[in-house]
């Protein structure tokens, strides 16, 4: 038994009153949301959001639903949202802002249009939810999105792998394989219990799911992020207002739920712009033009292949690469990343130019050592290579190189710049 709802969210606070909502949304302004929408809001992109209910009369959200299914036998129907997360992460997306005169919630992608599929959560019951039917009518609901046409099904939902039955992890494998094959990108949160045993998650970290962790307003992975092989991107995760089903009509959240919402509100802006390209390249270009770590590692286990960034991802994606190959070599469960399973693109971005955006400061805690041995980024390496030349000694060269390389990483740890602009 777990509690489905609480695995990877919901975390709401209290109910927030202000004169302006959109003023307070930090990740939008730090993202350059009000940039990108110039050129794409997600529009003509379908995302599919599997979660508790949704709100659907929301100033911020009424006219943003496609009509969907309920799957979690509650009474209530689609509409009712007792916990309120689904009508959040429907916000985070899709919100259009126009609840308090115009000054309401704004979603990344305010113009794509949402398919609601409800499932049980904790929420929902007030109990307990057993594993293997929350992790069905997951299955289910994943399966309905992608023949339905979406092309992005959030999932910020999780419950506890070793709760799982072996026929929930390969019915889940089978629905995610169906939605890649459908053309469909699964996104999902790692959960937030990085702090009580970081238990892996699902569906998070099934195979062809990009898998979430969350950061703070420095870049830094948020303390219940979870940690591991499974996370894949990271994004905002921390005081995340958006829309919900409390009196105020608004809340602040926080967790790997907010996280992933915006990596799937990502993917649909990228879309947009690129409404040719496939999952598979979509992810690709997340992927490759993602902030990575100070050290220059290519992955780490705190925020996977770094910060979402879809300013940098519409402006420089670079090579989208093959079209039908999913973009991360599959690890097993508990295994870390190799350092070197990059996106196969021919040409993966270039690290970030000042006006591009920034690479993002190093992690919190220090990452796995299996994922942060890689090699000095290019620069470091051209200075090291100009002073080797005042060695006249063999044994001094070896030494003088030593001494230059220690330097050379302590000076790239200490580095400055935020994650989003350097």
């Amino acid at each position: 038994m777990v509690a489905a709802g609480i695995v990877a969210g919901p975390l709401a606070g209290p109910a927030v009153a202000a004169d302006s909502i959109r003023e307070q949304q930090w990740h939008l302004d730090t993202m350059k949301a009000p940039d990108m929408w110039r050129t794409s809001k997600g529009q003509g992109v379908v995302v599919a959001v599997i979660d508790s209910g949704f709100q659907l009369s929301h100033p911020d959200l009424a006219g943003q639903f496609l009509p969907g299914k309920d799957l979690s036998g509650l009474p209530g129907g689609i509409e009712e949202d007792k916990s309120g997360h689904g009508t959040q992460m429907a916000s985070v997306i899709a919100g259009t802002g126009k609840g308090l005169g115009g000054q309401g919630a704004y979603g990344l992608a305010p113009s794509v249009k949402l398919l609601p599929v409800k499932v049980k959560d904790n929420g929902n019951t007030g109990t307990t939810v057993n594993t293997s039917e929350f992790l069905g009518q997951i299955s289910q609901a994943i399966t309905f999105a992608a023949d339905q046409g979406a092309k992005v099904i959030s999932i910020s939902q999780g419950s506890v792998a070793g709760e799982a039955t072996a026929a929930d992890v390969e019915s889940l494998r089978t629905a995610v394989t169906h939605a890649n094959s459908k053309g469909s990108l699964v996104v999902a949160s790692v959960g937030n219990s990085a702090q009580s045993g970081n238990p892996v998650q699902y569906p998070g970290a099934i195979p062809l799911v990009l898998g979430v962790g969350a950061v703070d307003r420095n870049g830094t992975v948020t303390a219940e992020s979870e940690r591991g092989p499974q996370v894949d991107l990271a994004a905002p995760g921390i005081d995340i207002f958006s829309a919900c089903v409390a009196s105020s009509g608004y809340c602040k959240g926080h967790g790997t739920s907010d996280a992933t919402a915006l990596v799937s509100a990502s993917a649909a802006l990228v879309w947009t712009a690129h409404p040719d390209w496939t999952a598979n390249q979509v992810a690709r270009v997340l992927l490759n033009t993602a902030g990575k770590a100070d050290d220059g590692a290519q992955r780490n286990d705190a925020i996977g292949y770094g910060i979402v960034r879809p300013r940098v991802a519409l402006t420089e994606p670079g090579d989208p690469g093959p079209a039908d190959v999913y973009p991360i070599q599959e690890q097993p469960v508990g295994q870390p990343a190799p350092s070197g399973s990059a996106a196969p693109s021919a040409s993966p971005s270039a690290p970030a130019s000042p006006s591009a955006g920034a690479s993002v400061p190093a992690p919190a805690p220090t990452p796995p050592p299996s994922s942060s041995s890689s090699a000095p980024v290019a620069a470091q390496e051209d200075e090291g290579s100009a002073l080797v030349l005042v060695a006249a000694v063999a044994g001094g060269l070896v030494l003088l190189a030593a001494v230059v390389v220690v330097v050379l990483r302590r000076r790239g740890a200490s580095g400055g710049g935020g994650p989003y602009a350097r």
